[in-house]
């Protein structure tokens, strides 16, 4: 054995994270994805391995049948109920920022199996993409009742948000309305800030202010 083997194990605080490889219990495979559209399909009646196989082929599934029937074979023998693990708190995440159209079939369906079991998260969801909308179509005349709404829920983050937001109201729906944005004049603060990270405690400020000057 190894030193890096046996300091592996010792440093293991409880037997099941000895398991690795093959016997490890929460591996990650081709059929992972699937299996929410499985798990509801399963909960509707459907428990034909090959029929499940069929459906989700066409969804982009690459792996074997042999995969899907083991899967099912589980959920149909074991005492306890077996569903799929839950995605990364980033997937998820990234699930919610992104426009709803662009998710695959077995993203819109994960997401929905995650947010039923979460209603503080499906109430966020709710409030993201509705901001994402008043943002991207400049419908900057929704934002009080976008704030009144974010208030009836029990989340205390975007309440921060949405007090920051008030103190500067009138702003920040001219912001949202309006086509004019800061957008160039931070492009500009960026590329200075680069270059003085850039020289940071190598030269002084007569060689700096000639490279922003050539820079711009």
């Amino acid at each position: 054995m190894t030193h890096r083997t046996v300091k592996s194990l010792a440093d293991t605080a409880k037997p099941k994270d000895l398991f690795r490889g093959q016997w490890q219990h929460n591996r990650t495979s081709v059929l992972d994805e699937y299996k929410p559209y499985l798990d509801e399909r399963w909960d509707k009646g459907c428990t034909n391995a090959w029929k499940l196989w069929e459906e989700i082929v066409p969804m982009g599934y690459r792996g074997s049948y042999g995969r899907v029937s083991a899967y099912l074979r589980e959920k149909r023998t074991s005492p306890r109920p077996i569903t799929a693990q839950p995605p990364a708190p980033r997937v998820v995440t990234r699930w919610i920022l992104s426009r709803p159209e662009t998710l695959t079939e077995i993203e819109q369906l994960r997401l929905k199996a995650v947010l039923a079991n979460c209603p503080e998260l499906d109430a966020l969801t709710g409030h993201v993409r509705s901001f994402a909308q008043i943002l991207t179509e400049r419908q900057g005349e929704r934002l009080p009742q976008w704030l009144d709404a974010v208030r009836q829920d029990d989340l205390p983050s975007l309440h921060t948000l949405a007090a920051g937001i008030d103190r500067d109201r009138d702003a920040v729906i001219a912001g949202l309305t309006l086509p004019w944005n800061s957008g160039v004049v931070e492009g500009h603060v960026n590329r200075i800030k680069m270059l003085k990270r850039q020289m940071f405690g190598r030269a002084g400020f007569s060689l700096l202010r000639k490279r922003v000057l050539l820079a711009t």
